[in-house]
């Protein structure tokens, strides 16, 4: 395949080793340095795009890829209020695109896993929920998509939740959550690629399930394989589509 890369910062270049690697061509390669390179004719070129950007420019970048009609596999979080907007954008228009909160092989197991067990503790109302996740101090958005996608699979099994509420831990804002509230608690710390858990806990014990990342290699080589499943098809989808 030829791949445009929409963002080529650390992740943009451990998925063009990935590409390389698996025999794809990169053919565009779109920073803040040169963000007027990203024209109609220049994504033409490629089958397929990737977006691992930042919140600020990722919706401008989907807009061009569905004014190229070319598919884009998009990673970048923090735009997910927009999501039914996009989606009947990419609809109207017979365009493609694929996104996720993780494109981690692993993570999306531990997605299943969560939703699993949720279903399980909702019969017992002894036992709090939250979710904590650790990044990296670079991350730009808070509380990380990942951890937004294991809060939305514990809400739609656990019937006592029915909305998120994130901490940002360090900062001034202290946060009290109400009963049916799911705690997110947020870390960042340096040179963390990605740690997600979650914990049950009563006064007798704690089930905990955890989610490690070792490096952001899992993610990049997960969004190549997303872009490989997802270039010749049309319509909206996420990653988990992959996974079913």
């Amino acid at each position: 395949m030829k791949i445009a890369l929409l963002g080529y910062g650390k992740m943009g270049q451990i998925i063009e080793k990935f590409a390389l690697e698996r025999g794809h061509e990169i053919v565009l390669k779109i920073s803040i340095d040169n963000r007027e390179e990203l024209t109609r004719q220049n994504l033409k070129v490629a089958d397929v795009a990737i977006d691992f950007s930042t919140p600020d420019s990722v919706l401008s970048n989907i807009d061009a890829c569905f004014d190229a009609n070319v598919p884009v596999v998009v990673g970048t979080t923090g735009w997910y209020g927009k999501l039914q907007e996009v989606k009947n954008d990419c609809d109207s228009s017979n365009n493609t695109l694929l996104y996720g909160s993780n494109f981690s092989i692993g993570v999306n197991l531990f997605f299943k896993l969560n939703q699993t067990l949720a279903k399980l503790m909702n019969k017992y109302p002894a036992y709090e929920v939250q979710v904590e996740e650790i990044h990296h101090t670079q991350k730009l958005d808070s509380p990380s998509g990942t951890a937004i996608t294991l809060a939305e699979g514990i809400l739609d099994n656990v019937e006592r939740k029915s909305e998120w509420l994130n901490e940002e831990v360090g900062k001034d804002v202290e946060v009290f959550p109400k009963t049916e509230q799911l705690l997110i608690e947020s870390h960042r710390i340096e040179n963390i690629p990605g740690t997600h858990t979650v914990i049950y806990s009563s006064e007798v014990d704690d089930i905990e399930i955890k989610h490690t990342a070792h490096s952001r290699a899992g993610f990049a080589l997960g969004a190549v394989v997303a872009a490989e499943w997802v270039k010749d098809k049309k319509g909206f989808f996420s990653i988990t589509d992959i996974f079913e």
